[in-house]
């Protein structure tokens, strides 16, 4: 008998309607999740539908089962916008996201060359799932005379399955005859951030700073408030869908600072940038101040690639220090008697020009292209081949909207956050743009960092 066929048939017997398991595990689920109105629950083999009917109280529930008479009357004539039904099958991939999924008395019935390919769609399409799971033959397949339980194996293999998912084990049960899960296949952005890191060896950026701190050039310095508003044109793909906006801006006289390669963008579009600010150490980037123009100043970070500075005119450049270890160890080393002014922040060039140009006095601040997201298929407003290939994920924000972003694209939102946590009352900043950055604005800054997932 086919499998939808044997649960069409067994659904239609009371003796087995009678037993939901899945409804006595709702206190553990709303203990170990805590859900709140605003979050979406997905129940993975809803059966009768009495464990959503439950949890529906306390959050939005989407019932998923392969067929279309297992639930009781009274959760079928309750179904509304907090609580839908599907008719889907597991074996297949599952559309839509929700922050958690519910699946219990589910997983031992699904044969055991289909279980992880099962798991696999679960845990990718919820961000954290709880399971239950029967360890035991089954007891009323006898009723139409089949075998309901197909994988029937101890906690020790389960937990092989979600491991060899590399899913995130948050808690566990194994009480001999069943066993409990609560797991997450999908990366915090805390655990993204530790595996991103700069692109350039330490012993580098320390030989090129103490190169370029012996230019005898002028160096960034505090200077008192002002009110002159700054444009910053950063390198994320919205920066495309402003273009006349920004020529406007220009003509009304507001000054134009670019980051990295937006500098080469804004000239191909016939806007001369008044400020260019350059932080990346690799030789790669001298592109980013050619062709040298008369009128523009040049923020370069001291660690920056030397060729950088000798293609500049020494006049025209301002020497700012990403952090303050490497500048005050080398100033010490060659004996020069300075004050260092160090710039903190993220590891990306808009979360270090924000402090820089707040060091310098400014506080107003409306910037384009800060996207931290893959927007009409791009990374950047324009080509930029080293960030060509790397791996794309989905990233949820606050439960609610999807954003496709690479890995250096979370651990700048969540250095954004951190950044906005520190300096958020000092400068009003307007972010231009349907990016994940300007969701996280949008929100209010009240996004905990474990929400931008």
């Amino acid at each position: 008998m086919q499998e939808v066929e044997k649960y069409q048939k067994v659904w239609e017997l009371n003796d087995y309607r009678g037993l939901a398991p899945g409804e006595y595990a709702t206190d553990e689920f709303v203990r170990l999740t805590k859900p709140k109105p605003s979050d979406t629950i997905t129940d993975y083999g809803c059966g009768t539908g009495r464990a959503a009917l439950r949890l529906s109280a306390y959050a939005k529930v989407r019932m998923l089962d392969f067929t279309n008479n297992s639930l009781d009357p009274l959760v079928r004539d309750s179904l509304g916008d907090n609580l839908t039904f599907e008719q889907h099958d597991l074996t297949l991939p599952v559309q839509g996201f929700s922050r958690f999924g519910f699946c219990c008395d589910v997983m031992e019935h699904i044969a055991q060359h289909n279980v992880l390919t099962v798991l696999r769609n679960i845990v990718t399409s919820a961000r954290h799932c709880y399971f239950e799971i029967s360890c035991q033959e089954d007891n009323l397949g006898y009723l139409i005379g089949e075998t309901l339980h197909l994988t029937v194996q101890p906690y020790s293999w389960w937990l092989e399955q979600f491991n060899a998912l590399n899913c995130i084990i948050h808690w566990s049960a194994d009480a001999g005859g069943g066993c409990a899960f609560f797991v997450s296949a999908w990366a915090s952005s805390k655990e993204i951030k530790e595996v991103c890191g700069v692109n350039t060896e330490d012993e580098v950026i320390r030989e090129q700073t103490k190169i370029n701190i012996q230019r005898g050039l002028n160096e960034a310095r505090p200077y008192e408030q002002q009110d002159t508003e700054l444009i910053i044109l950063a390198g994320g793909p919205s920066i495309n869908d402003y273009i006349d906006e920004i020529k406007i801006n220009k003509r009304l006289g507001i000054p134009i600072v670019t980051l990295n390669g937006a500098y080469n963008w804004a000239l191909e579009h016939g806007i001369k940038p008044d400020v260019q600010i350059v932080l990346d150490a690799r030789e790669l980037n001298k592109r980013f101040v050619e062709p040298v123009i008369p009128s523009c100043q040049y923020f370069i970070a001291s660690q920056c690639h030397p060729s950088l500075f000798d293609s500049l005119p020494p006049e025209q450049v301002l020497l700012w220090h990403s952090g303050a270890d490497v500048a005050r160890s080398v100033v010490e080393e060659l004996g020069i008697e300075r004050d260092i002014y160090p710039t903190y922040g993220g590891m990306t060039i808009p979360l270090r020009a924000i402090p820089l140009l707040l060091m310098l006095g400014f506080h107003r601040f409306c910037i384009y292209g800060f996207d931290s997201c893959i927007t009409h298929d791009s990374h950047h407003g324009y080509a930029q081949p080293e960030n060509d290939g790397q791996t794309v994920v989905e990233v949820t924000c606050n439960g609610d909207k999807t954003f496709k972003c690479n890995g250096w694209h979370i651990t700048q939102c969540h250095e954004w956050l951190e950044l906005q946590a520190m300096i958020g009352d000092l400068c009003d900043i307007d972010i231009k743009g349907d990016g994940l950055i300007a969701e996280t604005v949008k929100q209010g800054y009240k996004l905990a960092l474990n929400d931008v997932n």
